[in-house]
């Protein structure tokens, strides 16, 4: 029996601006488009778990506002569990958003009701919703980190496996990172992580380490605390993802080319399929590779929610490759 994936993190509104290139600081680029998307990490990711079969559950925060509704009647539209969905007042969080002709992007995110995400907001919900053994406890970073940190201890204590995905990474250390069985960081992500984590990550790895040196580092328990629990999945864009863990040797994991339109939202669909292998009974290697594709196959649509795939789209597309 499958467990459930338990998404803790924001609900956005995504507002798209389309251009041939992105601008420079202070530079007014003239766009050829503009669109509204749902998004927030943590609704993409659940959607990308739901789409693809896994039960899934949200814990979050929504403004009392008309992009709200929407955007909880989107979640709902999924077959979510929206149990743990908080309604507060004021505005639902916003992410402003350029895209250039190559699929590259810029965000800037106003958190608005993702930042009442609170530690007893969290407690209640996750009471209610009673995480076990065989669930996914998967925790963005785009809700205060008290919350991300009451959500893993909660998750983990449960016997539940507990994912952190670092976005943004600024302000996670051990103490946070420390709860999480398994550490989702891309590239950018990884090296902000390591840079803070004192200076025996740089004496080890070098402040040039490449992803899997500085991986490794954050894996090792040292002085300031405890490492991953289990395994770090860095998300490399094209270049597809590397597995580490300190029991087995580093796996490579390739992505298959496709034509990218837009490349919002993949470590979402990376993140919400992985989460969605773990929960029915996959090992941590071929989760990766699913998601490695689900990653790849949302990349070929407009949008970060429009892309996530259905579970008939990504074994159309494993069948495929």
């Amino acid at each position: 029996m499958s467990g459930r994936v338990i998404v803790v993190g924001s609900v956005n509104v995504d507002l798209v601006a389309y251009g041939e290139r992105l601008p420079s600081p202070g530079e007014t680029v003239t766009g050829s488009a503009f669109s509204r998307h749902h998004g927030g990490k943590g609704a993409n990711q659940a959607v990308a778990a739901a789409r693809i079969g896994a039960p899934t559950a949200f814990v979050g925060a929504l403004g009392d506002d008309a992009f709200g509704a929407d955007a909880r009647a989107a979640m709902a539209a999924e077959g979510i569990d929206l149990a743990g969905l908080t309604i507060t007042p004021g505005a639902t969080g916003v992410a402003l958003i350029l895209v250039d002709a190559r699929g590259e992007n810029l965000i800037s995110v106003a958190s608005g009701a993702n930042a009442a995400v609170t530690p007893d907001l969290v407690r209640t919900a996750l009471a209610a919703i009673r995480p076990t053994a065989g669930d996914v406890v998967l925790v963005g970073h785009e809700i205060p980190t008290a919350a991300a940190v009451t959500a893993l201890s909660l998750g983990r204590a449960a016997g539940a496996s507990t994912i952190l995905n670092p976005a943004p990474a600024g302000g996670i250390d051990r103490s946070t990172f420390g709860l999480a069985d398994i550490l989702t960081p891309n590239r950018g992500e990884l090296v902000t992580i390591a840079a803070a984590d004192a200076t025996r990550v740089w004496r080890a790895a070098g402040s040039d380490g490449g992803p899997e040196a500085l991986g490794r580092t954050l894996l090792e328990a040292n002085s300031e605390g405890p490492g991953v629990g289990q395994a770090l999945v860095v998300t490399l864009g094209a270049a597809g993802a590397l597995v580490l863990s300190l029991t087995r040797e580093t796996v490579d994991v390739p992505a298959v080319a496709v034509r990218a339109i837009d490349t919002v939202g993949a470590g979402d669909a990376f993140n919400g399929a992985l989460a969605a292998g773990l929960a029915a009974g996959l090992d941590l290697e071929t989760a990766a590779r699913r998601a490695v594709a689900a990653a790849a196959v949302s990349t070929t649509r407009a949008g970060a929610r429009e892309g996530m795939p259905t579970i008939a789209e990504l074994e159309g597309f494993l069948d495929a490759g």
